[in-house]
C-alpha cells in the first residue's frame, strides 16, 4: 500500500500535475526571431481568453489603437489554452472584442523578432522574462494580482513578477505608486476611458421607481459581492419600495431576501442599458477600480463606492459618494441618494461631465508615452537611438 502511494500519488491526486499546471513557470528561454528588431514592434505575451473578458478587452483596445498610430502588435498567447489553434483566436478576438492586424501565436516557436516584449499578467511575466536578446521588457499592469488569491502559491508567484525588472505600464496611479515604492519599479501611468458610443444616458422608463445597480460576481473576491448583498438588503429594509438590478454572474443559486433581477452575465449594450435605467449603484473595489464607475457615470447613474488610494486615483468626492468600507456607511450613501433627489441629481450632473472628459484615445496616447519612455529608460547606453525625433513622453512616477 505504502509503496503503491510512494510510486502512483495519494488516491486521485495521482491526476493532478502540478508540473504542468505551473509550467509557464519554468519556461528557460524563449528565442525570438534573429536580426534586429524594427522600431515600433511589440510583442504582447496574454493568458488565453473567454468572450467578454475585460482585462482582454483593455489590452486588445489599447492594440488597436496603437496601431492606429502605427505602431505594430503581434499576440503571443500563453499556456494554459482554450483555443484549439492561433486562428481560432484570432478570429475570436476580431468578432467579439476589435478587429486587430496582429498576429497571433500559441506558444513560443516561430515568434518575430521586436523592440517590445510585454507580459500583461502575472503568468505571462515568466516567459517575458525568458526571452533572449535585446528586445526592451515592459509589465501591462491592469490590478495588483497577488491580492487575487489567498497567501499561498499562486500568491508568491504573482508578486514575484513585480521584482522582475521590467518597466512597468499600470492602470491609473494607485498601481504606479505601488510598484516602484514597494517593488523598485520604473512605472508610466495611464488612465481609464469610456466606450461613448455604447455608454450614454438613455430615455428612462418608469422614472418614478428608484432603482439600484450592484456588480454582482462572486467568482472575483475583490468586487465583494457577499459584502454588497448585504448592504442591498439594508436598503430594501429601509426603502422597501427599491428595485435591485444585479448583473455579471448568474447569481441564481443564491439565497436573495429582497426583490430583484438578476440579469446575469450580459452584453455591453444590454448593460448600458441597465445602467441608464438605475439612479444609482454600488461598486465596490477592493483592489484596483474597474472601468464600471466610469461607465455607469457615463450613462446618467449616480455612483457609490469604497473610499481607498485603488479607488480615489480616479473617482473623488465631487463625482461620486465615497464612504469607508462599512455596512452602515455603505447602506446610508445609498439610502441618501436614493431619498435626496436634488443631491442625486447634482452628483450626476458632475459625474457625466467627468466622464465625458474620458476617452480610449487619451488612454491608448498615454500608453505610447509609456513605450517611449520606455524606449529611452530600457535602452543600453551604447544602443544608437531608434527613435530620432523629439520624445514628449510624460514622465515616469
Amino acid at each position: 500500500m505504502v509503496r503503491r502511494r510512494l510510486s502512483s500519488g495519494p488516491g486521485s491526486l495521482k491526476s493532478r500535475n502540478v508540473f504542468l499546471h505551473y509550467d509557464f513557470v519554468r519556461v528557460d528561454k524563449v528565442e525570438l526571431a534573429s536580426g534586429k528588431a524594427r522600431a515600433g514592434t511589440l510583442l504582447w505575451f496574454i493568458p488565453d481568453f473567454n468572450i467578454g473578458s475585460g482585462g482582454h478587452q483593455t489590452i486588445f483596445r489599447t492594440i488597436m489603437h496603437l496601431e492606429r498610430m502605427g505602431w505594430e502588435s503581434n499576440i503571443v498567447i500563453v499556456s494554459p489554452t482554450n483555443h484549439a489553434t492561433a486562428e481560432s483566436a484570432r478570429q475570436d478576438i476580431c468578432n467579439h472584442f476589435f478587429p486587430l492586424k496582429a498576429g497571433v501565436f500559441m506558444g513560443f516557436d516561430g515568434l518575430p523578432n521586436s523592440e517590445f516584449v510585454i507580459a500583461t499578467g502575472w503568468q505571462t511575466a515568466y516567459p517575458v522574462r525568458a526571452v533572449a536578446g535585446n528586445a526592451k521588457k515592459l509589465y501591462f499592469v491592469q490590478d495588483f494580482e497577488p491580492s487575487f488569491y489567498s497567501t499561498g502559491t499562486e500568491s508568491v508567484l504573482a508578486e514575484n513578477t513585480y521584482r522582475f525588472g521590467f518597466f512597468g505600464i499600470t492602470a491609473g496611479g494607485w498601481l504606479a505608486r505601488k510598484l516602484k515604492d514597494e517593488y523598485g519599479m520604473l512605472t508610466h501611468a495611464i488612465s481609464f476611458g469610456v466606450d461613448h458610443d455604447c455608454y450614454r444616458q438613455r430615455p428612462r422608463r418608469e422614472p418614478e421607481v428608484k432603482r439600484v445597480f450592484f456588480y454582482a460576481r462572486p467568482p472575483t473576491p475583490r468586487r465583494a459581492f457577499e459584502f454588497g448583498l448585504l448592504v442591498l438588503e439594508a436598503v430594501s429594509r429601509r426603502l422597501p419600495d427599491t428595485q435591485f438590478i444585479l448583473a455579471g454572474w448568474d447569481v441564481s443559486d443564491y439565497v436573495i431576501p429582497f426583490p430583484h433581477l438578476s440579469a446575469g452575465v450580459v452584453s455591453p449594450e444590454e448593460l448600458a442599458d441597465v445602467f441608464s435605467q438605475c439612479d444609482a449603484a454600488l461598486i465596490l473595489s477592493l483592489t484596483n477600480l474597474s472601468l464600471m464607475p466610469l461607465e455607469l457615470m457615463a450613462s446618467g447613474c449616480a455612483v457609490v463606492s469604497n473610499r481607498g488610494d485603488c479607488v480615489e486615483w480616479l473617482l473623488n468626492d465631487d463625482v461620486a459618494l465615497l464612504t469607508d468600507p462599512t455596512l452602515e456607511a455603505l447602506t446610508d450613501a445609498l439610502c441618501q441618494l436614493l431619498q435626496d433627489d436634488a443631491v442625486r441629481l447634482a452628483q450626476r450632473e458632475r459625474a457625466l461631465t467627468f466622464a465625458r472628459q474620458q476617452h480610449w484615445e487619451a488612454s491608448a496616447d498615454a500608453f505610447m508615452q509609456g513605450l517611449l519612455t520606455a524606449r529611452q529608460a530600457l535602452a543600453p547606453a551604447n544602443e544608437d537611438a531608434v527613435h530620432k525625433g523629439p520624445v514628449n513622453a510624460a514622465a515616469s512616477v
